[in-house]
């Protein structure tokens, strides 16, 4: 549980794909953006850093019949439509932002294959330009945890001093890492505070689109950033995707049995949420079970195991 917002201008990262299980991370990004009325002002151009046969581009028809192509891309976003940012206040019935009106960023989009370094650099390039105090890279992954119960999710922050604010505390993790990981360590040499907020998706749950754990990353980003942001359709589509999950398990007696083992561990943990130290060894089992070909062959440049991978964790026992 955080002890306060954080302060400043906050810069909100998330990368489509590999870091994005259940497309939860980018969903819960994009529910901020639209909520605070965020607008495109930069972007990074794809051509040196996506492989396009992973990342595809898409072909779209216009109403004049033409066809045009959309290119996928990392979008920077900031705060330029107090307006809208109004509207949908009202509409809602309840402030949207606070705290953080006007001091709220974006950056989303797919991850990059390749030269993470330079990536980094135009990234935090980016942040400097917006004079952000602090980066906020948010993320989902697959794990052993039962849809059955609250989505777990984790803070952790390098920076002392938000650890202090926010009452976290630092990863401990240590093994292979994404490129989000580069950014925060560019972005720490030139003084500026981060923080990563992670969420657990069930592993066995074959599903684009995960909205428990969109939500769940919403509910913490608000906590961090001192915006509310409206649900929509979300809890709705939340019951939905459990319900279908219990149906399906009620019809395969090894899953259901899965399940059941998930939940008693869980229950028996000594907090509901997963510690920083619980999901950062979730993490890294996940990423021992990576055959040696999804590994990063070009150490030096940095590039991913390929667009779109998601960590794949082992089956049920059966």
């Amino acid at each position: 549980m955080t002890t306060g917002p954080i302060v400043g201008r906050i810069m909100l990262v998330a990368f489509e794909g590999w870091n994005d299980a259940g497309e939860a991370a980018s969903s819960a990004v994009r529910a901020v953006i639209e909520a605070c009325g965020l607008e495109p002002f930069d972007e990074i151009e794809p051509d040196d850093f996506l492989d396009f046969t992973f990342a595809r581009p898409q072909i779209r028809r216009l109403e004049d019949g033409s066809r045009a192509l959309s290119w996928p891309a990392t979008i920077a976003y900031a705060p330029t439509r107090s307006s809208v940012r109004e509207a949908i206040a009202d509409d809602a019935g309840l402030p949207v932002s606070t705290g953080a009106e006007g001091e709220l960023f974006a950056l989303l989009g797919a991850e990059p294959s390749r030269n993470w370094l330079d990536f980094a650099e135009q990234a935090v390039d980016i942040a400097r330009q917006c004079e952000v105090d602090a980066i906020v890279f948010v993320g989902a992954m697959l794990a052993d945890v039962p849809h059955t119960r609250p989505t777990p999710t984790s803070i952790t922050s390098e920076s002392a001093s938000l650890r202090h604010r926010l009452g976290v505390a630092q990863s401990e993790y240590e093994g292979p890492t994404g490129v989000m990981s580069v950014i925060a360590m560019a972005a720490e040499q030139l003084g500026i505070q981060t923080a990563s907020v992670w969420a657990s998706v069930p592993h066995y749950v074959h599903a684009t689109h995960v909205p428990k754990a969109t939500i769940a990353i919403i509910d913490r980003l608000s906590e961090l950033l001192d915006v509310t942001v409206p649900l929509g359709e979300l809890p709705r589509l939340a019951g939905e995707w459990e319900t279908g999950v219990d149906e399906l398990a009620d019809r395969d007696d090894d899953m259901r049995a899965y399940i059941g083992h998930l939940e008693q561990q869980r229950d028996t943990a000594e907090s509901p949420e997963a510690s920083g130290e619980a999901l950062a060894k979730e993490f890294q089992r996940f990423l021992e079970t990576q055959t040696p070909e999804d590994e990063d062959e070009d150490g030096a440049d940095g590039a991913s195991s390929g667009e779109g991978d998601e960590p794949t964790a082992p089956p049920p026992p059966v």
